[in-house]
């Protein structure tokens, strides 16, 4: 076991963790954060996606090791209250059915947004193939986000 000192939501955490274990297993069972998701386990769902410096990343393959001093924002970052404009946007489109793997989606987006806050449809779709959703909801989550592109 090591102990790494994580920036998680603008709170620096310490952790004690085996190096390879993936940074998912981290924000879940050891700092008790629930809203990252466990899909496939494999960084082919999306389910799982966390900001590491803005940028999206596949926390269910990430190991803790590799993030050093990079600041991790979770869904419970993303806004203290929930009301993030794509958090806000989600709930007037309605995005979420089973809801499953809506926090990777948002999270996604976020990231997303923050490189190019008005992205086009192609944009959109593009960005955010890789974050499957098994209800289907792809046309509100895309709508979803170009409310929150102009809210922001």
């Amino acid at each position: 076991m090591e102990n790494f000192n994580l920036n998680i939501n603008g709170q620096n955490m310490e952790v004690s963790a085996e190096e390879d274990m993936p940074l998912l297993w981290v924000i879940r069972d050891l700092l008790s954060m629930k809203g990252t998701k466990f899909g496939c386990g494999q960084a082919l769902c999306g389910a799982c996606t966390v900001l590491i410096d803005g940028e999206a990343m596949r926390s269910c393959s990430l190991p803790v090791s590799a993030v050093g001093d990079q600041k991790i924002t979770t869904i419970e970052g993303l806004s203290e209250n929930g009301d993030h404009p794509l958090q806000q946007a989600w709930v007037s489109h309605v995005v979420p059915q089973c809801g499953y793997c809506q926090t990777g989606q948002i999270m996604n987006a976020a990231a997303l947004l923050g490189r190019n806050p008005n992205p086009s449809d192609a944009e959109i779709e593009s960005a955010m193939a890789g974050n499957l959703c098994r209800c289907g909801t792809y046309n509100r989550i895309k709508a979803a986000i170009k409310t929150a592109a102009s809210n922001l």
